[in-house]
């Protein structure tokens, strides 16, 4: 099996706060996720203006999370993302609670879209669609090993790594949240 490139590690604290901007964070993760794109294509995609994307996609460039790349057709050059994924873990505590709450507000809003527009998309992936969830009972080694276990099954399949994919492939939305359940730790729910 090939080698899959690595995430980006993340451990300073002023770009972790130039992550958990929302536009910033959307932009990143729409460019991860379709490629190369002009800052007006991005700007449809984010709901944002094309001169608010361009500023903050320079932005990202000045941190390398993304890139200019060569037009095809001699018009604005469009941006691409250049991690294939970001490790926070290590990240300061305060910065790490907001680049994930960020994240998972982006999670959730592309869960509402998909609820929202399920009926108009084709059977086969109204069919396949799963939104589960799970109570494990786990120890905090187990989780850790878990994660690693779906991250290895699932990463191969990430957009920017996976350059030979089917003629009929399309960019599906994934998330893995896993996490001790507060209230059933003994602990009160805020």
């Amino acid at each position: 099996m090939t080698e899959l490139p690595p995430r980006r590690r993340i451990r300073d604290a002023e770009l972790m706060r130039a992550l958990a901007h929302p536009l910033r964070s959307a932009l990143l993760n729409y460019l991860l996720s379709v490629g190369p794109r002009t800052a007006t294509e991005c700007a449809a995609a984010v709901d944002s203006t094309a001169s608010n994307c361009s500023w903050h996609l320079r932005q990202l460039a000045q941190w390398g999370l993304v890139e200019r790349v060569e037009a095809t057709d001699g018009r604005e050059r469009p941006w691409r993302a250049i991690p294939v994924g970001l490790d926070v873990r290590e990240a300061p505590t305060p910065e790490r609670k907001a680049v994930e709450g960020t994240w998972l507000r982006q999670d959730d809003e592309l869960t509402q879209r998909f609820m929202d527009t399920m009926d108009d998309l084709d059977p086969e992936w109204q069919q396949v669609a799963a939104l589960n969830s799970y109570a494990l009972r786990l120890t905090a080694e187990e989780l850790d090993a878990l994660n690693a276990k779906i991250d290895a099954l699932v990463r191969p399949y990430v957009a920017p790594i996976r350059t030979e994919a089917p003629e009929d492939a399309k960019v599906v939305h994934a998330s893995w949240r896993a996490f001790l359940r507060i209230e059933a730790d003994g602990r009160p729910s805020a």
